[in-house]
């Protein structure tokens, strides 16, 4: 599976992106969707995950409220919308597959996804 992550970019704090996550090559019967993303300095941290149907998301507490994950299957894209951008959402936004089931207790460890993108940056100007 390859993972393509696209939409970062340069925004001023209380602005918008929209990141893209287009997954290609090996598919699965359902998977499920994560992202997380890495600062200067920190460890990755959980942002976002969503099960195969889109029915199901789970919210690092930074992200709930502001952020919005979603899916489209029959493009095999997932899309976090991310609103009220602060400054200490700067980081590079990874996305990452598991193909296993949905389950909201282990969709934040980077451990059990299989398949990882390359990042792309988001930056919050103050």
């Amino acid at each position: 599976v390859q993972l393509q992550a696209s939409g970062g970019g340069l925004v001023q704090a209380g602005g918008s992106l929209r990141l893209s996550c287009a997954a290609s090559g090996r598919t699965f019967s359902s998977y499920v969707m994560g992202w997380f993303r890495q600062a200067p300095g920190k460890e990755r941290e959980f942002v976002a995950a969503i099960s195969w149907s889109g029915s199901s998301a789970r919210y690092a507490d930074a992200a709930k409220g502001r952020f919005t994950f979603s899916r489209d299957n029959a493009k095999n894209t997932g899309y976090l919308q991310m609103n009220s951008l602060k400054p200490e959402d700067t980081a590079v936004y990874y996305c990452a597959v598991d193909s296993g089931g949905w389950n909201p207790l282990r969709s934040y460890r980077p451990s059990v996804y299989e398949y990882w993108g390359q990042g792309t940056q988001v930056t919050v100007s103050s």
